[in-house]
């Protein structure tokens, strides 16, 4: 049986449900995926860093109320956390790089990235700035180390949208798509379609835990502006940058654009597309489109994400499904790591004893 050792950096809300599976999973993963998974070392920028090449119980790493600095309690366990050399040196199969990154240039988890494929480490990540900005680069770097960059959870969190386009709709010729891929905004819409103006919808979706405290990437459209660019490239085939879509948020909608468009039997959805010109190029779009309410993205409401494949033999896919949370968004990363294990050349991972 294929025991892989990952390290976790950042042990925020995903890499610690990851941890919450794997101490509750990992013997059934064991009976159907063929493998299992050893926390060998984590790192994270409150808690410290802990190596242990033997590998780390991930229900006392779940369970214990560690304080600032409390890695350091651990045995090989430091109060600072040292994530490059958690990331080169850990005995490590897999990184699984969680931590919060800067959108414009996506550090710094460009560099965690970089440093694991340097080192001949798998990467599985569910940030969006590494993909957005320096996937080509990134890609490559894993190809020249025989080793993979996966990031399915990067676009629609557990809702696998790019594999399953690359894989049940190869042959399909996607030519576009559009999508809702923003929880936040879809929800601070439906608040403000049930009569909220739009600063006490955001209110609201604060309260609630689906807005940060500043929710300008959401609201402004920032956050899918960088999902878009990752599916144009993954599946367009394009090399856009995020400066290259043209981004339009929600907030200067009115309350009563939002009501005139319900008398319409129509709804504003905050939409995300891209589509391959005629001439080959591909263009990239996100802003507040007015959608009847027979458009397959209309009944999309809440917290739910959505893409739309325009494809040219099968006509719209749309594909729904959970945009966010804790447990759907550390699926994700386990989907990736099915990804490696399937792709591995024989005898390239130790079987455990």
């Amino acid at each position: 049986m294929t025991v892989y050792n990952i390290a976790l950096v950042g042990f925020g809300g995903v890499n610690r449900a990851l941890a919450e599976l794997i101490a509750t999973k990992n013997q059934l993963w064991q009976r159907e995926l063929g493998f299992g998974l050893n926390i060998v070392a984590v790192s994270d920028l409150h808690l410290g860093s802990v190596v242990s090449p033997n590998g780390l119980d991930a229900r006392t790493l779940v369970e214990a109320n560690f304080e600032k600095g409390g890695f350091g309690q651990l045995s090989g366990g430091s109060a600072e956390a040292d994530n490059e050399a958690v990331i080169k040196s850990a005995p490590a199969d897999i990184v699984v790089e969680a931590t919060f990154t800067n959108p414009r240039d996506g550090e710094p988890a460009v560099s965690h990235c970089r440093w694991a494929l340097a080192s001949g480490k798998h990467v599985v990540t569910t940030n969006k700035g590494p993909v957005a900005i320096a996937a080509r680069e990134l890609k490559e770097l894993a190809e020249a180390n025989g080793v993979r960059f996966e990031y399915e959870g990067s676009v629609m969190s557990g809702t696998p949208v790019i594999r399953m386009a690359e894989r049940t709709l190869a042959g399909s010729e996607v030519n576009g798509f559009e999508g809702i891929l923003n929880g936040t905004s879809n929800f601070v819409l439906g608040k403000m379609e049930a009569g909220l103006d739009f600063g006490s919808a955001v209110k609201e979706a604060q309260a609630l835990g689906y807005a940060e405290a500043d929710p300008t990437a959401d609201v402004e459209g920032h956050d899918v502006c960088l999902k878009v660019v990752i599916l144009a490239n993954e599946l367009l085939g394009a090399n856009l940058t995020p400066d290259d879509v043209t981004c339009q948020g929600i907030s200067n909608l009115s309350p009563a654009d939002i009501q005139e468009a319900s008398g319409a039997n129509a709804r504003w959805k905050l939409i995300g597309s891209a589509v391959r010109n005629a001439d080959g190029s591909v263009s990239g779009s996100v802003a507040p489109v007015r959608l009847s309410l027979q458009h397959p993205l209309a009944g999309v409401n809440g917290a739910t994400n959505a893409v739309s494949f325009k494809t040219e033999l099968l006509g719209p896919v749309t594909v729904v499904g959970p945009g966010a949370g804790r447990i759907e968004t550390a699926y994700a990363l386990l989907s990736d790591i099915i990804a490696i294990h399937a792709s591995r050349p024989a005898g390239t991972v130790k079987d455990a004893a």
